[in-house]
């Protein structure tokens, strides 16, 4: 049980090995902040339907309709809040001030709400990932491994895509590590959860079901917050450039690890 702990620790925290690479970018300027908000897309985008959908559909008691259905109940919940939050989307409306190239004309409520929005969707995702990391090292240490590895490597370019943002908004490195730290820290909440008291309950097809809800939130979330924020900093092709880049990153990163 300690082992597999660790081993969902690990994967956890290694979100904030992407917040240090996030950070040594000093002044992140506007074709970065659109290459890295449509890196993050990309990369939650890939993960939900090659991953966290594909993984439901293939469970037994879930199913196509039953993962689709999950997976458009979490479109829907992140959609409902949506509404009772309202908010400006930087690709629907006009703000020339967040074109410009001087950071002190774009909006730091708008970087600080982007890089926040981008800790909740990960932390989310981590959480089941955690509770997967666990429950698959109590079956087999070696498939514990195998699963912490592939998600350690999919946390990096997240934790960047939290820091980056976030560094931007406030000008402080402290806050932007905590905030990939927290991310991270929820992997170690669902595996510490899993331990203490899911085991007993946790089946296939819950975590199916759960997996294809996250799953809904996060295509919300990059469709409808990161590529739009994306594009309000870089109008020509490098935010699609970000997409395809950290498609590309996440399908190596399976392929490498054999996890397709």
């Amino acid at each position: 049980m300690w082992s597999a702990l660790l081993l969902a620790t690990g994967a956890g925290l290694s979100t904030t090995i992407g917040s240090l690479l996030g950070l040594a970018v000093k002044r992140p300027g506007p074709r970065f902040m659109g290459f890295i908000l449509g890196f993050s897309a990309g990369v939650m985008i890939l993960i939900s339907f090659v991953e966290l959908l594909a993984k439901a559909i293939e469970t037994p008691g879930v199913g196509f309709l039953g993962a689709h259905a999950a997976f458009f109940a979490g479109m829907g919940g992140y959609f409902l809040i949506d509404l009772l939050v309202p908010h400006d989307y930087l690709g629907q409306h006009d703000h020339p001030d967040y074109m410009s190239h001087d950071e002190n004309n774009r909006s730091p409520h708008t970087l600080m709400r982007t890089g926040q929005l981008v800790t909740i969707g990960i932390a989310i995702h981590n959480f089941p990932e955690g509770m997967a990391t666990f429950v698959g090292a109590m079956e087999a240490f070696d498939l514990g491994v195998a699963i912490a590895v592939a998600i350690a490597i999919h946390n990096i370019p997240e934790g960047i895509a939290i820091s980056a943002p976030i560094y931007a908004a406030t000008g402080s490195r402290k806050k932007a590590f905590l905030w990939s730290f927290f991310s991270g820290v929820s992997e170690i909440l669902g595996a510490v959860l899993a331990a203490i008291v899911l085991t007993p309950f946790l089946s296939g097809n819950v975590m199916g079901f759960v997996l294809a809800v996250v799953a809904g939130i996060m295509v919300v979330i990059s469709l409808d917050e990161l590529i739009p924020v994306a594009k309000s900093f870089d109008t020509e092709h490098v935010p699609i450039l970000g997409v395809i880049t950290g498609m590309i990153v996440m399908v190596l990163s399976l392929w490498m690890l054999g996890q397709t």
